[in-house]
């Protein structure tokens, strides 16, 4: 959580729209980004919308979903909307431990399995899923799910959702972090938790919004600036440059901690200094992530 994830996950899904593919950019959150994200000025709810030629976005509310499972399930009786209607079945509902997040994956699981015109409806969801905490419980569910309830309809949903999950040809997890040290922290924490528990598959790590030196190239520059005989502005100048010096320094360190924790890949995105103001802004890091190689840059680093 707060390291761009929801901005990369968008990027990524407009940059394999415009190389040609059919995707749907899915949000789990409470709230809509990936929309303004791409310069639609309205909500796309859980039916979702085409924003751009090839790419759709969405947001799954759980209780929908809840509701279109019972429907799929008991079809012609209206049984959904009257379970759903009970208040006393929805404050039930509520205390349940991970039914959002199993329901919220059987969602995604259907979305994957649709087929429209004698192919599949999409050729890739990018899924903006929960923060590091959530994010363990919502893949890991299915797995507890499967492994508690011996037969009926819910291991069946839940057995497929943890194939779908463990599948490397279907799924792989995206960590997104910033070269911190908290965020750093926490994506190692992630990644060995994921790995014990989901069997979900890892390519590479995205580490956004890194800075290069912008003074590799004159060292001692700031010392020399401090030494002048200048008035105070050269001093101010000198402790900027300083700045700028050490968090290049620190996000180096974090990302040499951070390769040598997972020895995963990892690819470098740079910071937007002014944000994304519009679509075409979320290019540079689509592209980027959309065309890192993780083989290539995994050889590199062993060289």
């Amino acid at each position: 959580g707060g390291t761009g994830k929801t901005t990369l996950a968008t990027a990524l899904a407009r940059a394999a729209s415009r190389a040609g593919a059919r995707v749907a950019m899915i949000e789990t959150g409470p709230d809509e980004q990936a929309p303004r994200l791409l310069g639609h000025s309205g909500e796309v709810g859980y039916r979702g919308a085409e924003l751009a030629p090839g790419l759709w976005a969405l947001r799954i509310d759980p209780f929908e979903a809840l509701q279109e499972y019972l429907r799929l399930e008991f079809p012609g009786g209206g049984i959904a909307g009257r379970i759903l209607s009970n208040a006393a079945f929805r404050g039930w509902l509520e205390a349940v431990p991970g039914w959002r997040a199993l329901i919220t994956l059987g969602k995604i699981w259907h979305l994957e399995q649709q087929q429209e015109g004698g192919r599949r409806r999409f050729d890739l969801l990018v899924v903006d899923a929960p923060a590091t905490g959530h994010g363990l419980t919502f893949l890991d569910v299915p797995r507890v799910v499967a492994s508690a309830v011996r037969e009926g309809p819910l291991r069946k949903h839940a057995t497929s959702v943890e194939a779908l999950i463990r599948d490397p040809d279907r799924t792989l997890v995206l960590p997104v972090t910033l070269l911190e040290e908290t965020p750093t922290r926490e994506t190692l924490e992630l990644i060995d938790r994921l790995r014990e528990t989901s069997g979900a598959e890892m390519s590479f790590i995205a580490a956004n919004a890194v800075e290069a030196d912008p003074l590799a190239e004159w060292p001692g520059l700031e010392q020399s600036l401090a030494d002048l005989p200048a008035p105070p502005a050269a001093r101010g100048i000198a402790a900027c440059a300083a700045h700028l010096r050490a968090r290049a320094a620190m996000q180096q360190r974090q990302l040499e901690h951070l390769g040598a924790g997972t020895a995963l890949p990892i690819a470098l995105l740079p910071r937007l200094s002014a944000g994304v103001r519009q679509p075409e802004d979320l290019d540079v890091l689509g592209e980027a992530l959309l065309g890192f190689d993780p083989a290539s840059a995994q050889r590199t680093r062993s060289q």
